[in-house]
């Protein structure tokens, strides 16, 4: 069946339609060369339409290993060519089925390099994948909706649950589910962690009455200024224990210490994402997924030191208190692109933490 991508400015790319799903979200491009399944199950890209720049897209399959939450969140899926059978010891299913289960738009054949650059050029924007025949007026309809806003609410896990360490003198980490990613609980696990992980919404009281060692604030989709319940209750933890943040968790820790917040042009998404670690005088190669981003001028005069930049465009890649035990980054450190480039965070984590105990 023939489908087509269309732009809120216009634009139009057509494809092949693999199910009769309609989409409609903010599209967004990731520039990884693999982890398509990794990029379709992080709770990050919630309610978007992921085009990946990577010509050819199923092509090692699917496995539940790869899952990073419990279902897919994301609208839309945009590719050039959809490989019909994946080749991999891991592999336990086709691409296609998986994104028909995951009820997914799926179009592919699609000139994914004139999107991308569309949306380089322009920005991202709303934009809906439906059948060839859709008529205007249904068009028109689903591309004046809005963006949903309560997206952290839509991912976050609905109960608390907890991981419990190897050893028993274990540091107890509260996380802050915001639509964390499976493989940065293993990680932190890996590293010797007991973890409480709790729903976005729970109250500083909360979380203190734990008793954690510390408290981890995770990745997750959206607008940080749209979770300004979230911001006030961090806003409450500062000062109170050892904090590690990442992507938006950054964010909102950034706004909570009373900085500022902006949307970047298009984003910064992908397993290539080289970051300047400013005390090391060394570039990372991470993984990133983000479309906002911390006002380098809004952190003048707090007790915020800038500790990583954006090799690309220079924006701020890490912060950390200059006084209380606080250190955040924008992107995922776990995801190990470089491969291990990033697992410096966690050990720095852990060392706060026992410096505090």
């Amino acid at each position: 069946m023939k489908g087509k991508l269309i732009l809120e400015d216009g634009s139009i790319f057509t494809g092949t339609l693999l199910n009769e799903t309609k989409a409609f979200g903010e599209v967004v491009f990731n520039t990884g060369m693999t982890g398509y399944q990794e990029v379709l199950t992080d709770p990050s890209y919630c309610s978007q339409i992921v085009t990946l720049t990577y010509p050819i897209i199923g092509n090692y399959g699917v496995a539940k290993a790869f899952m990073e939450s419990r279902k897919s969140f994301v609208s839309g899926f945009i590719i050039a060519e959809l490989c019909d059978v994946g080749s991999n010891w891991q592999s336990e299913g086709e691409l296609a089925d998986f994104l028909c289960k995951q009820e997914i738009a799926c179009l592919h054949d699609v000139d994914t390099r004139a999107v991308t650059r569309r949306i380089r050029s322009a920005g991202t924007m709303k934009g809906v994948i439906v059948s060839e025949g859709t008529q205007q007026d249904e068009i028109k309809k689903l591309l004046d909706k809005n963006i949903k806003k309560d997206v952290v609410l839509e991912v976050t896990t609905p109960k608390i649950y907890t991981i419990e360490a190897d050893q028993e003198d274990a540091p107890h980490v509260a996380v802050l589910d915001f639509g964390i990613k499976q493989n940065i609980l293993r990680s932190l696990h890996e590293f010797g962690f007991k973890l409480t992980v709790m729903p976005a919404y729970t109250t500083a009281e909360e979380v203190l009455a734990l008793e954690p060692d510390g408290i981890f604030l995770s990745n997750g989709p959206g607008n940080p200024k749209d979770v300004p319940e979230i911001i006030a209750e961090v806003k409450k933890l500062i000062g109170q224990k050892p904090i590690f943040g990442i992507c938006l968790g950054h964010q909102i820790f950034a706004l909570a210490m009373g900085a500022d917040t902006y949307k970047l042009k298009f984003g910064h998404r992908g397993t290539n994402q080289p970051v300047k670690n400013l005390a090391m005088d060394r570039v990372h190669v991470s993984s990133q997924n983000h479309g906002f981003a911390v006002n380098a001028d809004s952190l003048k005069g707090l007790p915020l030191e800038i500790t990583h930049r954006a090799v690309n465009d220079n924006t701020v890649e890490g912060l950390r208190h200059t006084e209380l035990p606080i250190f955040t980054v924008q992107y995922h450190p776990e995801a190990s692109p470089g491969p291990s480039d990033n697992r410096y965070l966690f050990e720095q984590f852990m060392s706060l933490l026992k410096e505090e105990g």
